[in-house]
């Protein structure tokens, strides 16, 4: 990939540089680099990166940038692509790759005390909570990226409320399920798929105020107008394959219509047309500055007792697949917590289930 590409408008020239960013951490720590005043967007913090030169791919450009500015070796290291984002600072725009980079603990422990890179730069490690609260003052692009690092590396998904449908009262026995088997603080997405069990949505937001919660698109009109109590829970709607589709084919008759720009947006995908679907809204909700597509669950990676006619992709099927995205990917389909180490080995950034993740 070339640094840099060009479209003629007019008499006026668009430069877009492409730039290669590597999100380094160890736990739940995080290296920034510091831009001197002189630079573009200069006096911020920023993640360790550079161009990608016209003989490089997005990364070797990566792995060539963090040994100049930091000297760390990261060929070995576990590398998982979280996305792409185009940026127009007015006089430049920009396209990043963005990486993130696991680093053992034995480099961890010889850069922590690092406090300026072979460049001269300023290097700080930072919380990851201090870093998502906006402590450290970064360029305006790199505010999807703090979005993206939110994902957790598990997701719950709750049952659907006609899995207890022999019980005498199916809603009271899915809400005292999943309330004693959420696990503390877990992202959960809640499934309401009729109407009866968006009250017990409602009630399980109530009894468990610890858990972060996925809600369906198309209700989150209904539910923020009318229970603004737990809607603070609420971090992200989900937005199904064929909505997503819905919404790419009323995009080319000026017709779309779509929910929740005001939170961010997961979104589920089976193959290549649906992930550059999800593509195309990521990329209009960052230009129309509405809250952005923080990731996808791409499904079934392998065989599910839940839908046990879907043929799985296998994992480098899966793989495939999720180098297309330009948002993170959530592994989902025949997984067990146990597998995420698995999972990141194929460009999985979290993953999802129902029976292994209760």
């Amino acid at each position: 990939m070339s640094n840099a590409s060009t479209k003629q408008l007019g008499n006026d020239i668009t430069v877009t540089i492409n730039v290669a960013i590597a999100v380094i951490y160890y736990k739940d720590k995080y290296l920034l680099g510091f831009r001197d005043k002189s630079q573009h967007q200069g006096n911020r913090y920023e993640f360790i990166g550079g161009k990608i030169e016209a003989h490089e791919t997005a990364n070797q450009a990566l792995i060539r940038e963090v040994a100049e500015e930091t000297g760390i070796v990261i060929h070995h290291n576990t590398i998982v692509k979280l996305g792409r984002l185009h940026h127009d600072y007015g006089d430049k725009k920009v396209s990043l790759q963005v990486y993130r980079v696991e680093l053992t603990s034995h480099q961890y422990d010889v850069y922590k005390h690092q406090d300026y890179g072979l460049e001269g730069q300023m290097l700080a490690w930072v919380n990851k909570s201090e870093l998502l609260a906006g402590s450290y003052n970064l360029p305006a692009a790199n505010k999807t990226i703090l979005e993206w690092l939110r994902l957790p590396s598990k997701i719950a998904i709750t049952y659907p409320l006609s899995q207890f449908s022999t019980y005498p009262d199916a809603a009271t026995a899915w809400l005292q399920y999943h309330q004693a088997h959420i696990a503390s603080d877990a992202w959960v997405y809640i499934r309401v798929q009729d109407i009866g069990s968006k009250n017990v949505a409602k009630q399980l937001m109530g009894q468990r105020p610890d858990i972060k919660v996925i809600m369906p698109n198309d209700i989150n009109e209904h539910y923020s107008n009318h229970h603004p109590a737990s809607s603070h829970q609420i971090i992200a709607y989900h937005l199904t394959q064929t909505s997503l589709l819905q919404w790419a084919d009323e995009v080319k008759d000026n017709a779309a219509q779509l929910q929740s720009l005001h939170h961010p947006l997961i979104v589920s995908c089976h193959d290549a047309s649906s992930i550059y679907a999800a593509n195309k809204l990521a990329n209009s909700r960052l230009e129309r500055q509405e809250s952005p597509v923080i990731g996808i669950f791409l499904s079934p990676v392998l065989a599910t007792q839940t839908h046990p006619d879907a043929k799985p992709l296998s994992w480098e099927a899966w793989s495939d697949l999720a180098a297309l995205s330009d948002t993170p990917v959530i592994g989902l389909g025949g997984l067990s917590p146990n597998l995420f180490t698995q999972a990141k080995q194929y460009g999985a950034t979290s993953i999802a289930g129902i029976r292994q993740f209760l």
